[in-house]
């Protein structure tokens, strides 16, 4: 073996050490957001910080504040947390998140985002040293495809905290999502660093490869977001017709945002990153010109992203009309998502084409 080679073989091998370092942070960060909805549970500031903190909700607050001249000493009693509906629509503020306002519970919560920060840290370094091994972008196979994109996932899902956005109810799923991806990817999905066909020996594996895991990260968030906007309008919905949900229900969803600030982030999540994933079936398209011969061929991979494309589509316009918003866009917007998802597992490892070089 010959020192270049071996110097890959060991930065391989270095690489996989990353990798397997940042699931075990990440799994440090995932019982650190359990432990913050845990004692987040508990509060009962944190009952009562959703309502203080919506509009007009000073005078409701006000009204329920008694002052017992015992000794001078002002007692302070709890206001009731009001859901206040307007014609047609309901007007419910945000929860205060999954501290639920309690010390311990945004400490544990400031512990997972940190651990959060180191595990993505680390992975990407394994990412990087992947692309050192191999010399080229590391995502030529679904193993690399994988780390790289649960490393975009979590850098996008940093980014919005560092932008000061209200997301760290992201953090639970998200780093549950991570483990899975990256156990899928260590145990069946894993291939040698020196695999690489020769339609991917082009400069456009790092334009349309990068985008597409670009737009797989961030429409996972806008996911999440959908599928908890769903969750919360059914506990609204329920409080409204003046049922009375479980105490574990009303334990999660009362910390999370309302539901039409997780219907408004998921929109803006998709929407934003639609006009990229039509530039990557337009860059597809151009390296298929390059490696085949032809644009469009219908190839399944290509069938899949168009038909990704046309969901999406399908819910950024059933969002502009009246009849399809709320629950109906959502279920649009799943959808989609599940698209993408079998685009990208079913395609490469079960159905034969040009792109079948998933290293499985």
């Amino acid at each position: 073996m010959n020192l270049a080679a071996a110097t890959n073989e060991s930065l391989a091998n270095t690489s996989n050490v990353l990798i397997y370092s940042s699931m075990a942070v990440y799994t440090l960060a995932f019982f650190a957001h359990i432990a913050e909805w845990v004692l987040g549970s508990r509060s009962k500031v944190g009952r009562t910080a959703a309502a203080l903190s919506a509009p007009g909700a000073a005078a409701s607050a006000a009204a329920s504040v008694k002052k017992a001249q015992a000794g001078g000493t002002a007692v302070l009693d709890r206001p009731e947390v009001i859901t206040r509906s307007a014609t047609g629509t309901r007007d419910v503020p945000d929860g205060p998140g999954a501290a639920g306002g309690t010390f311990k519970g945004d400490l544990w919560g400031r512990i997972a985002v940190s651990l959060t920060v180191v595990a993505f840290l680390v992975e990407a370094s394994g990412v990087a040293t992947r692309a050192l091994s191999v010399q080229r972008a590391p995502w030529a196979n679904m193993y690399e495809f994988s780390i790289t994109f649960s490393t975009v996932a979590v850098g996008s899902y940093l980014v919005l905290l560092a932008l000061k956005k209200n997301v760290r109810w992201i953090g639970l799923p998200l780093v549950t999502t991570v483990l899975l991806d990256l156990g899928i990817a260590v145990t069946t999905l894993y291939t040698d660093s020196d695999q690489l066909v020769p339609a991917l020996h082009s400069y456009w594996l790092w334009i349309h490869v990068s985008t597409a895991i670009i737009c797989g990260a961030v429409f996972y968030l806008g996911a999440v977001g959908t599928v908890l906007y769903l969750f919360r309008d059914s506990y609204e919905n329920k409080l409204a017709s003046g049922g009375t949900p479980g105490k574990f229900a009303s334990s999660v969803m009362e910390r999370l945002p309302s539901a039409s600030s997780l219907d408004k982030f998921s929109y803006r999540i998709n929407a934003a990153v639609f006009p990229l994933w039509t530039f990557t079936i337009i860059a597809g398209a151009i390296w298929a010109g390059d490696a085949w011969g032809r644009y469009w061929g219908w190839d399944p991979k290509e069938v899949w992203s168009f038909i990704t494309w046309v969901a999406y589509a399908a819910y950024l316009h059933a969002r502009a009309t009246a009849g399809w918003k709320g629950r109906k866009a959502a279920y649009l917007a799943l959808v989609a998502f599940a698209c993408w998802l079998f685009n990208y597992y079913g395609v490469n490892i079960f159905v034969s084409g040009l792109h079948s070089y998933a290293g499985v």
